[in-house]
C-alpha cells in the first residue's frame, strides 16, 4: 500500500524506473495517457510497427511533440525525453532500460520478446495475454533462470482476479472460484468481423470512426478472450479449468455464491477452486440483474459456523446455506491502471500474478467447416474461436493451440464445432511459439 511512496522517493532522488513500450494501440495509448504523470517513472522508449502512429497516439492522448524527439534511447534518457521508432530489439538491449512492457497481442512476437528481456536482463510486464495462454508457464520460468521478473498486467482482468485470489488465500479462505464478466449468447462462438458490430450495437461505420478493431471486437464477443484470461487466471492461481470448457452462466453479483459453488452444493461448477466466466445476457437476451459485464469476481467459502456466522454479522451477500460468499470489482480500467504493474515490478521486485503452473489451455474449435489449403486467420477471426481446455486434456488430444492459429495452412479439412489438432495443420518448427510449446510439454 505504498507504491506511491515509493515512486515518489524515486522521483526526489532522480532515479526513475526507466520503461520500454512495444505497441501504442488502444492498451498501449491509455498507460501513455497516465505515465506523465506518474512520479518516479520515465517512459524512455516506444516500439511500434508504425511510430507515426504511434507519435500520433501520444499526442492525442496528451504527449507535447516535442517530447517525442529522441533521436535513440541513449539520448531519451539523457535528455528525459522519448524515442518513438519500430526497433524493438534496438530498445531492449538499451542499457539503463530496467522494465519492458509488451502490449502487442501478438502471442508468438511476445515469445520472442520475452526471450530478448531474458537476454538483456530487462523485467518484463505482459500485457500479451495471447502469449501468455500459449506459453506463459514456460516463459516465466525462462524469465526465473535468467534472474529477472516476468508479470502479467494491472488492469487486465487476469492480473485483478489474481490479486483478489491473493487477498483470499492470505486471509485464510479457500478460493472457490475466480472469473470475469462478459457478454455472452451462445450463438456468438460463431460471430465473425462481418457480424461483429450488429451484436455489439453499433454500424460498421461508426466503429471504424472510433478506430474499432473488428477482429479485435470479435475475439471478446465470441469467447476467445475469455479462454485466454481464464488461462491465464488457472496458470497463475492454480485453479482448475473446466472439464467442458466454460458454461458462460447468466449471473448478476448478488447471485454469484450460489452460482460459483459446486455442483454438489447446488452450483454448476465441477469441483471446488475453479475459474468461470459469467455472462451479462439471460440466454434470451434479457440483460441480467445487476451484471457485471466488466468486472471481475471469486467466491469462497467459510467452512466454519463461526465464520458463516461472522459472514452474517457483517453483512456479506452468501448463499443460501451460509458458507459461500463472494467478493467482486465491478470494473477494470485496462491500461490505465498498468502503473501498478510498473510500479510493483520496480520498486518490490514483485509480480502482480505470474504462471506457476500448466492447468488450463485455450485450444481452436472450427466456427465452420475449415477445408483443406484454408489459411487460418487466428484470435477474432473468421475461421476459429478459443475454448478453455484442461492442460492434461489438450495434451492428450493434441489440440491446437489460439497463439499458434495466425497464418497457417490446414493439412486436412475439419468439420464446423471440431477441435483443431496439432496434426491439422502445417507448422513451421522453426516458429518460436512451435518451440516454445513443445518445450513446455516436456518441462
Amino acid at each position: 500500500m505504498n507504491l506511491y511512496t515509493k515512486l515518489a522517493a524515486l522521483d526526489a532522488t532522480n532515479k526513475p524506473l526507466r520503461v520500454g513500450l512495444i505497441g501504442a494501440g488502444k492498451f498501449g495509448s491509455m498507460y501513455l495517457s497516465r505515465v506523465r504523470g506518474t512520479p518516479g517513472v520515465h517512459l524512455v522508449a516506444v516500439a511500434d510497427l508504425a511510430p507515426e502512429n504511434a507519435k500520433a497516439n501520444m499526442i492525442k492522448v496528451g504527449w507535447p511533440h516535442d517530447a517525442l524527439q529522441a533521436e535513440n534511447a541513449e539520448a531519451a534518457i539523457k535528455h528525459g525525453s522519448t524515442w518513438v521508432s519500430d526497433d524493438v530489439v534496438a530498445m531492449i538491449a538499451t542499457p539503463g532500460i530496467d522494465i519492458i512492457i509488451d502490449a502487442t497481442g501478438h502471442p508468438v512476437a511476445g515469445v520472442d520478446h520475452v526471450q530478448l528481456c531474458c537476454e538483456h536482463q530487462k523485467h518484463i510486464v505482459m500485457v500479451n495475454v495471447e502469449a501468455d495462454a500459449l506459453a506463459g508457464p514456460y516463459l516465466a520460468k525462462l524469465a526465473a533462470d535468467a534472474g529477472i521478473i516476468y508479470s502479467l498486467a494491472y488492469g487486465d482482468q487476469p492480473a485483478l482476479i489474481t490479486e483478489m485470489v491473493d487477498w483470499a488465500r492470505a486471509a485464510g479462505f479457500e478460493v472457490i472460484a475466480a472469473g470475469k464478466g462478459t457478454k455472452y449468447l451462445t450463438h456468438f462462438h460463431h460471430s465473425t468481423p462481418d457480424t461483429v458490430w450488429q451484436h455489439y450495437g453499433l454500424t460498421p461505420e461508426a466503429a471504424a470512426k472510433g478506430g474499432m478493431n473488428p477482429q479485435m471486437f470479435n475475439s471478446f464477443l465470441d469467447g476467445t478472450k475469455s479462454a485466454l484470461e481464464m488461462v491465464a487466471v488457472a496458470n497463475a492461481c492454480n485453479l482448475s479449468a473446466p472439464a467442458n470448457g466454460l458454461k458462460f452462466p447468466a449471473c448478476g453479483v448478488d447471485d454469484l455464491p450460489n452460482v460459483l459453488r459446486p455442483e454438489s452444493d447446488g452450483g454448476i461448477l465441477d469441483t471446488r477452486g475453479e475459474v468461470e466466466v459469467v455472462a451479462s445476457l439471460e440466454r434470451d437476451g434479457r440483460p441480467v440483474f445487476r451484471d457485471l459485464r466488466w468486472g471481475v469476481y471469486i467466491t469462497f467459502a467459510a467452512d466454519s459456523d463461526y465464520v458463516k456466522r461472522c459472514f452474517s454479522e457483517y453483512g456479506l451477500v452468501t448463499d443460501d446455506s451460509g458458507n459461500y460468499s463472494a467478493m467482486y470489482k465491478p470494473f477494470h480500467l485496462i491500461g490505465l491502471e498498468l502503473g501498478i504493474s510498473v510500479a510493483s515490478v520496480g520498486v518490490r521486485g514483485e509480480a502482480t500474478g505470474q504462471p506457476s503452473v500448466w492447468n488450463a489451455d485455450a485450444v481452436c474449435v472450427a466456427k465452420r467447416d475449415i477445408k483443406q489449403g484454408e489459411i487460418l486467420d487466428g484470435e477474432g477471426g473468421y475461421l476459429v474461436y478459443g475454448q478453455l481446455m484442461p492442460a492434461t486434456q489438450s495434451i492428450k488430444q493434441k489440440a491446437l493451440p489460439m497463439g499458434l492459429a495466425q497464418g497457417i495452412a490446414m493439412k486436412q479439412s475439419v468439420k464446423a464445432g471440431q477441435i483443431l489438432s496439432m496434426h491439422d495443420v502445417l507448422l513451421d518448427d522453426n516458429n518460436s511459439g512451435v518451440r516454445a510449446r513443445e518445450a513446455m510439454r516436456t518441462m
